[in-house]
């Protein structure tokens, strides 16, 4: 079935076209790659990794890859499409850093723009350069030639915050200092670096942006549900959605919206879905980090995939102190999901 409305779409970003406009976007400690590749059989059509430090890449002095900045941009076997995000403040280390990403082969190489933590904004980084757009720029054309000299010329991308605060909403000159130095998409999350992740993101920053950029626009900020990406889609006009907070413990939120956008039915994922899910993730990250620590690292992860689940206080309760894979096929039995169901998982 193909969408009436043609929300369901793809994207042009520089040479590449993305078969759909469903983004996973970059969180902290969220986004490795296996809960990429989680999302990506859900229907995400492209993953952004969780942040990487240019400093952290540019000093490590042996192979990247085996690095823990160069564990988190590993590309996961089920990603058709992913992007590497880089964050730092100097458009030399910036440069040198990106020039490190080949063996990676990203499609995208993205710079963080938006990022509030205050470790990162007190290095210059993040949404301290919405403070900045002329150092945003050169950094962006940094990279632009990076990617040119040792990545095949992958596209460059932004992803920036409405502003520094409600006094100096600065996007409109962010974005277009972007695109001037090369950036072939900008995504606008319409919070300014004082809110945080408080209060409700602006969309209509989105639309005005959309509408002026001559390179596609994605919108991130309060994208919860399927019907809220439907009406972003709609009320802003932009050519992609990148979901961040809504995605955590629900990859399903890709194929709810899909669904939606093409008007087809989507069942809403059952208790035995989600642990599965949830079981499948932890195989995944089994081989990257070691059971013990990827055991540690799933706890926040189960109890975002059973959000929801009849018991989930108590659930969570016992899911944060799991130290094995058996305990959390234990925990999990207590709301009659069998280890019997995540066999060979």
């Amino acid at each position: 079935m193909t969408d009436p409305a043609g929300l369901y779409r793809p994207v042009a970003v520089g040479p590449l076209t993305l078969p759909g406009n469903l983004f996973l976007a970059p969180v902290a400690g969220y986004t490795d790659r296996a809960f990429r590749q989680i999302c990506a059989g859900y229907g995400a059509n492209l993953c952004y990794t969780e942040l990487a430090s240019s400093e952290a890449i540019v000093r490590w002095p042996g192979d990247l890859a085996e690095s823990k900045t160069g564990r988190l941009m590993r590309r996961g076997e089920g990603e058709a499409f992913y992007a590497v995000q880089l964050f730092g403040a100097d458009p030399g280390v910036m440069y040198r850093a990106a020039l490190k990403l080949a063996p990676f082969r990203p499609d995208l190489v993205d710079i963080n723009c938006g990022c509030p933590v205050p470790k990162v904004v007190k290095s210059g980084a993040g949404s301290a350069l919405m403070r900045d757009p002329a150092l945003l720029g050169r950094i962006v054309a940094a990279v632009v030639r990076a990617s040119g000299e040792s990545l095949g010329g992958v596209p460059v991308t932004v992803k920036i915050r409405s502003g520094w605060d409600a006094a100096s909403l600065s996007y409109r000159e962010a974005a277009a200092a972007a695109v001037d130095a090369g950036a072939a998409l900008v995504c606008l999350h319409p919070r300014t670096r004082a809110q945080g992740y408080g209060g409700k993101s602006d969309w209509s920053l989105i639309a005005d942006l959309a509408g002026r950029l001559p390179v596609p626009t994605a919108g991130s900020g309060d994208l919860l549900s399927a019907e809220a990406a439907e009406r972003m889609l709609r009320e802003t006009g932009c050519a992609a959605l990148m979901f961040a907070r809504g995605a955590l413990g629900n990859p399903f939120i890709f194929r709810e919206t899909r669904a939606l956008l093409l008007g087809e039915s989507c069942p809403v994922p059952a208790p035995a879905e989600r642990a599965g899910a949830a079981f499948r993730h932890l195989g995944l990250l089994i081989p990257d980090l070691g059971e013990y620590t990827a055991c540690r690292e799933m706890r926040k992860q189960f109890c975002a995939y059973t959000k929801g689940v009849p018991g989930s206080a108590r659930l969570r309760d016992a899911l944060v102190r799991a130290e094995t894979r058996e305990d959390f096929h234990r925990i999990l039995e207590t709301i009659n999901i069998s280890k019997t169901n995540n066999q060979g998982i």
